[in-house]
């Protein structure tokens, strides 16, 4: 059935074994799961299939990490997105609903940032969030 997402408590432990280490091989997650390597290779495809898992990457160590909110006063849309992604420490820009306009997620240093907002100020208001503490204990 198409649409429909199937997944039970095995396929949830190897998404959150492949999604703390991607590199184990299947053999290693199987002997997590207490399953055989190959079960867990058809799991995975399976999984892929479904389009659960998109992608195997690897996740960066940033040592500062901002939510920026952005709240345009201008209708130039297409230049602002040009500016933002002119900026390598920006990793994602979102257009979202609700009192924002754009979300941002980037890893700026102080300096860096401070030299960031100049940039983006002259298309609105934004507010920034600067993350202290990762306490992500789930996929």
């Amino acid at each position: 059935m198409k649409g429909i997402i199937l997944m039970d408590t095995i396929d949830k432990q190897i998404l959150k074994i492949l999604a703390q280490n991607s590199k184990l091989t299947n053999k290693q997650i199987g002997e997590l799961v207490h399953m055989t390597g190959q079960a867990v290779g058809n799991r995975i495809i399976n999984l892929q299939e479904q389009g659960i898992i998109q992608k195997f990457s690897i996740k960066l160590n940033y040592s500062h990490t901002q939510f920026i909110r952005i709240f345009m006063d201008s209708n130039k849309y297409t230049e602002f997105e040009r500016c933002v992604n002119s900026f390598e420490e920006v990793s994602a820009l979102y257009k979202v609903s609700g009192q924002a306009c754009y979300m941002i997620l980037s890893h700026f240093t102080e300096t860096k940032l401070a030299r960031f907002i100049e940039q983006i100020s002259r298309w609105g208001r934004y507010s920034v969030e600067t993350v202290i503490a990762d306490k992500t204990t789930h996929i």
